[in-house]
C-alpha cells in the first residue's frame, strides 16, 4: 500500500502541482478589501444563520412525518455539525439507536469527529478504537479515516501545553490522512485538498501551497474546503512574514465560515488576536467577541475557552485608550485654566463642562451597575436551570430504574414542570429587565390611551403584555422567537401584540415608539 500511495503522490504532483508554481501575491489593498468584506459578511450573519436553520427545519419537518427514518437523522445531524454540536450529537446518537446494525457506522464516525470539541476525548478514542477497520465497507473508508484525522487533529490542537501529547496526536492524525488519500477518488477537490494538507504537515510547503491555492480558487465562497485551504495558506503566509497574504487568506477563511453559518470557527478568533497586535483594537474586539458568541451558540466548550482568553486583553486595551484620552483632556483643561485664569466667563464654561462630565460619569456608573445586575441575574438563571435539569434527570433515572415509566410520562405530559420553569424564568427576567428599564411600565402606559392603561395585579412585576413588549424592546421582534421563550403558541403572541397595539394612541408607530424607550434616565 505505501508504494501505491507514493506512486499516486508523484503522479498527482507532476500533473497538478508544478504547473501551478506561479504563486498568487497580495497587496495591502487586497488585505484591506478582505477585511471590509468580512465586516460586511458579519453584518449579514443573522441572515446566513436563518438560512441554515431553515434547511434544518425542513429536514426536521420531514422527520416528524417519518420519526424512525435514521437517514433523515443523519442529514439533520450533519446540518447541525459546526452549527450546534450538542444537537448534532443528539441526532447522531438517536439515529444510531434506530439504524440497523449494518447502518450504524456513519453515526458512530460522526460522533467521533465532534466529541473532542465538547472535551469527550476518552469516549471518542474508545469508540474509534472499537471499530474494526478490516470489516468497514469500501464506501465508508474515507469517512472512517477522515473521522480519525479530525479527532486526532482536535486533540493535538487542544494539547498545546503538552508537547509530547501534541506530537503523538499529530502523528496519528497524519497517519489517518495518509490512509485517507489512499481511498479518496483522485480526481476530486477533496483529494487535492487533503494532499495539500498532507504536504503542509510534512513540511513540503511549496507543493502544499500550489495545491491549496488551486482548491481555494476553484471552490465556492461558502465551501468548507475553501475555508480550510485558506486557513492553511494564511499559516504559510505568516511563516514567510507575508502579512498582506496572511490577512487576506485568514479573512477569506472567516468569510467562508460566516457565509456557511459555521459557528465552530478558528479563523475569526486567530484574526482577532492578530489585529490586536496591529493596534486595530476595534476590529479585534469585534472579531473576538463574535468568535466567543459563535463558540457558545455552537456548544463547543473548548472553543469558548480559547476565545475567552483574549477578551480581557482587549477590554484592558480599550480601557487604556479611554484613560489616555481622559488624561489628555485634563492636561488641556489645566493649561487653559493657567492661561485664562482671571477670566470669569472661561471659568464658568469650565465649571459647566466639568459638571456635565461628572453627570456623564454618574450615568456611566449607573449603566455599569445595571449591566452587572443583569449579568448576575443571567448567571443566576443559568444556575437555576442547570440545577432543575439535574433534578429532573435524577427523577427520570429513578422512575426508569424502578420501572415507573408511566409516572414519568404523566409528569412530562402534565406540563407542570415546564410551567414551574416558566414562572421562575418570568421572575428572573422581569427583575433583570426592570433593572435595565426602571420606567418601562410608565413609559408604555404613556403610549396607550387613558382608558386602556396596563394595570398590574398585586405581586406582579410584568404581565404577559408587558413581557412581549419587553422582548420587542430588547430587539427580539419575531413572534415565533417570543412564543418559544414565553412558552406560548405563535397565534397567542400575535393576539397579545394586536390587542396591545389596538390600545395605543398612535397605532401606526406604536412598535417604533416602544423601541425608543430608554434604559437609563
Amino acid at each position: 500500500m505505501p508504494m501505491k500511495f507514493t506512486a499516486c503522490l508523484i503522479s498527482f504532483i507532476s500533473l497538478c502541482a508544478f504547473p501551478a508554481m506561479a504563486m498568487l501575491e497580495y497587496t495591502a489593498s487586497d488585505a484591506r478589501t478582505a477585511l471590509e468584506a468580512l465586516d460586511d459578511s458579519l453584518a449579514k450573519r443573522q441572515s446566513f444563520i436563518a438560512r441554515r436553520q431553515a434547511q434544518i427545519d425542513r429536514l426536521a419537518d420531514s422527520l416528524s412525518h417519518h420519526p424512525t427514518d435514521s437517514r433523515l437523522m443523519l442529514q439533520i445531524g450533519e446540518r447541525y455539525t459546526a452549527f450546534n454540536n450538542d444537537s448534532a450529537l443528539h441526532y447522531f446518537a438517536k439515529g444510531r439507536e434506530l439504524a440497523k446494525d449494518s447502518d450504524k457506522l456513519p453515526f458512530e464516525l460522526q460522533r467521533v469527529s465532534l466529541m473532542p470539541l465538547s472535551g469527550s476525548f476518552p469516549t471518542a478514542i474508545m469508540i474509534y478504537d472499537s471499530i474494526d477497520a478490516d470489516n468497514i465497507p469500501t464506501a465508508l473508508l474515507p469517512m472512517y479515516y477522515e473521522a480519525g484525522r479530525q479527532m486526532y487533529s482536535y486533540m493535538a490542537a487542544f494539547s498545546e501545553n503538552d508537547s509530547n501529547s501534541r506530537a503523538k496526536w499529530n502523528s496519528l492524525a497524519l497517519d489517518r490522512q495518509k490512509r485517507l488519500l489512499e481511498v479518496l477518488p483522485k480526481e476530486g477537490a477533496e483529494y487535492k485538498y487533503h494532499l495539500g494538507e498532507y504536504f503542509f504537515q510534512t513540511g513540503e510547503k511549496g507543493k502544499a501551497r500550489a495545491l491549496l491555492e488551486s482548491v481555494f480558487e476553484s471552490e465556492p465562497y461558502q465551501s468548507n474546503l475553501r475555508a480550510r485551504a485558506a486557513h492553511h495558506l494564511s499559516t504559510m503566509a505568516r511563516e514567510r512574514a507575508d502579512d498582506n497574504a496572511y490577512v487576506y487568506y485568514i479573512a477569506q477563511a472567516a468569510i467562508a465560515d460566516v457565509i456557511a453559518a459555521t459557528r465552530e470557527v478558528a479563523a475569526l478568533q486567530e484574526l482577532g488576536n492578530y489585529l490586536y497586535t496591529q493596534k486595530d483594537v476595534n476590529r479585534s474586539y469585534t472579531y473576538l467577541t463574535e468568535a466567543l458568541a459563535n463558540a457558545v451558540e455552537c456548544g463547543a466548550p473548548l472553543r469558548m475557552v480559547e476565545s475567552s482568553r483574549s477578551l480581557p486583553i482587549i477590554e484592558r486595551a480599550k480601557t487604556e485608550q479611554i484613560e489616555a484620552k481622559t488624561r489628555t483632556i485634563y492636561v488641556i483643561l489645566g493649561i487653559l485654566v493657567l492661561i485664562l485664569v482671571g477670566l470669569v466667563i472661561t471659568m464658568l464654561v469650565l465649571r459647566h463642562e466639568m459638571k456635565r462630565m461628572k453627570l456623564l460619569q454618574d450615568n456611566l456608573r449607573q449603566a455599569n451597575r445595571t449591566k452587572e445586575v443583569y449579568i448576575s441575574q443571567f448567571l443566576s438563571l443559568c444556575s437555576i436551570y442547570m440545577d432543575k435539569l439535574n433534578q429532573f434527570c435524577k427523577i427520570a433515572n429513578r422512575k426508569i430504574s424502578t420501572g415507573k415509566v408511566d409516572d414519568l410520562y404523566r409528569l412530562t405530559k402534565s406540563g407542570k414542570f415546564v410551567e414551574e420553569q416558566s414562572k421562575e424564568f418570568y421572575d428572573v427576567f422581569d427583575n433583570a429587565f426592570l433593572h435595565l428599564y426602571p420606567n418601562f411600565i410608565t413609559q408604555v402606559n404613556a403610549l396607550l390611551r387613558p382608558d386602556s392603561q396596563i394595570e398590574l395585579k398585586d405581586g406582579e412585576l410584568l404581565n404577559t403584555d408587558l413581557r412581549i413588549l419587553a422582548f420587542m424592546r430588547l430587539g427580539i421582534e419575531e413572534s415565533a422567537r417570543i412564543a418559544q421563550v414565553l412558552n406560548y403558541s405563535i397565534n397567542t403572541i400575535y393576539a397579545y401584540r394586536n390587542r396591545t397595539k389596538a390600545r395605543a394612541i398612535d397605532r401606526d408607530n406604536f412598535e417604533d415608539d416602544i423601541m425608543k424607550i430608554s434604559s437609563v434616565s
